[in-house]
């Protein structure tokens, strides 16, 4: 087996799944960084409404990116399938028919999110006062979507062949070259909220070129060729079948907190700002949440193509308590520790109060939400997103906006919105534990 490449079928589990975890943990902290470095230096640098101009950008991103990242993840459950049962062919044509599709997507994403940020922005009711930066941001931000979209499909082929480490060496070089170019571009050159967006759009495809540069490598399982980039239609399918669900149950849950953003945004700028400090600092939870959910899909994949469901049942028993102990612990310091937290984007006593608000409210519940997500990466990585998307439909999308709708019906209370969150982690986690509880479907490699 290729240094380059990983087998997570042979070795101890807790080992290995901890080794292809740990590099995953840092590839997202740094991530996390990248993400929380415009928010701290356009804060820091050009004041509270330009960081609620950028702020307000997260949902409506999450709502594009998140669509063409899923199916970047049923690839990886593809790839990693074929992998595991020592099928070069198989991951070779994956691969191949993977990246293609994903630069198709990517050019797409590109186009349509340019055209349709202003008529978005005032959809979601954004303040007037950081509307004209709002639009700026976005349009450069989604003028380099296909570089950001290549960069996670190049990341999750890596990530799928056991490699979690090369990942993680580009985005801590990007990441340092995003916060180079964030302080000469804001700091230096005062280039506002635009400025931000570029800088971040450049570094994303510095991110993008060094994958693509190993991906090129000759002579691997992995090595990428022109002329066999096509797209090959029965694993198109499957990759479909895999990553369509995962990528609506990204953009629905995208679609309810656009939702949520358009009535903090009825707050005014100071409400717009906190919730964007907060969001920040909230994505620090999500790390442990994100590597175990991402580790068990890549570990589930391999070994279910290897036949060996023992230490599949093994690995989701260590995941799942790992992930909720570790999103439990985090959350507590979250609420000790949330004014110092908060007020490094932002010190203004009113953004801050804000921001409190919604951490004494949230931050005790992420038990529920690793929960929810770490069920959710075994079952895609059994080849059964279908479960986790209709889970996470029904729940965060659709009682999550009639709640929403409801509750600011009868008080326009911001609290009531902070509520949405910790009340839908709730339903969903019972849920999701029932089936993880009650099913057998980790007797059977392949989606019933």
């Amino acid at each position: 087996m290729s240094q380059k490449t990983r087998d997570l079928t042979e070795g101890s589990i807790r080992g290995v799944l901890l080794g292809f975890a740990a590099p995953l943990f840092l590839s997202q902290l740094f991530q996390q960084l990248y993400n929380s470095a415009d928010a701290l230096i356009v804060g820091n640098f050009l004041g509270k409404e330009a960081l609620a101009a950028v702020s307000s950008s997260g949902p409506l991103i999450h709502l594009f990116i998140g669509f063409f990242n899923g199916a970047a993840t049923g690839a990886g459950v593809v790839i990693s399938r074929h992998f595991g049962a020592q099928d070069r062919a198989g991951v070779r044509k994956a691969i191949h028919t993977n990246v293609l599709f994903s630069l198709l997507c990517g050019l797409f994403l590109s186009v349509t999110g340019v055209l349709l940020t202003p008529y978005i922005l005032r959809w979601m009711g954004t303040d007037p006062a950081v509307l004209p930066q709002s639009e700026a941001y976005f349009r450069w931000y989604f003028a380099f979507a296909a570089a950001i979209v290549m960069y996670n499909a190049l990341k999750g082929i890596m990530t799928a062949l056991g490699d979690s480490r090369r990942p993680l060496y580009y985005l801590i070089f990007s990441s340092v070259v995003n916060v180079i170019l964030d302080l000469l571009f804001v700091g230096v050159l005062h280039g506002g909220v635009a400025a931000a967006a570029l800088a971040t759009g450049l570094s994303q495809g510095i991110s993008a070129l060094l994958c693509l540069i190993h991906l090129l490598e000759r002579d691997q399982i992995y090595t990428l060729k022109a002329r066999e980039l096509r797209i090959d239609g029965p694993l198109l399918k499957e990759i479909v079948r895999i990553g369509l669900p995962t990528g609506v149950q990204m953009s629905v849950i995208s679609i309810a907190n656009v939702l949520v953003q358009k009535n903090i945004n009825s707050f005014g700028a100071d409400a717009m700002a906190a919730c964007g400090s907060y969001a920040k600092v909230e994505g620090f939870v999500f790390l442990p949440i994100t590597c175990f959910s991402l580790a068990l899909t890549t570990f589930i994949s391999q070994n279910l193509g290897a036949g060996k469901l023992d230490r599949v049942r093994s690995a989701c028993r260590f995941g799942l308590l790992s992930a909720v102990a570790a999103a439990e612990t985090i959350g507590v310091v979250v609420f000790l520790l949330g004014p110092q937290l908060i007020s490094l984007f932002n010190n203004d006593p009113a953004v801050v109060a804000i921001g409190m608000k919604q951490c004494r409210i949230e931050a005790l519940f992420y038990c529920m939400l690793a929960l929810s997500h770490t069920v959710a990466g075994i079952c895609r990585g059994g080849g059964k997103a279908t479960v986790p998307m209709l889970v996470m439909l029904g729940v965060w999308c659709v009682f999550r906006i009639a709640y929403i709708t409801t509750a600011m019906h009868f008080c326009h209370d911001i609290r009531l919105l902070f509520w949405a969150y910790p009340i839908t982690w709730t339903i969903s986690g019972a849920i999701f534990w029932s089936y993880y509880r009650r099913s057998h479907w980790l007797n059977v490699p392949k989606e019933a």
